[in-house]
């Protein structure tokens, strides 16, 4: 391999790894955001009143 390229092949792994890591972080905040939902309206069904 040529040493001229390795900055390159150094660039596209750190690009890799900072997409990654974003797509990760990505993923897990909106399943967080999904089971906070998910709970809040569990609680408003909970708290509701019964039908008379």
């Amino acid at each position: 391999m040529n040493p001229d390229n390795y900055g390159l092949v150094e660039m596209v792994f750190v690009l890799a790894l900072a997409l990654g890591f974003g797509g990760w972080q990505l993923w897990s905040v909106n399943r967080d955001i999904a089971k906070d939902k998910a709970k809040k309206a569990a609680e408003k069904t909970e708290t509701a009143d019964p039908p008379l």
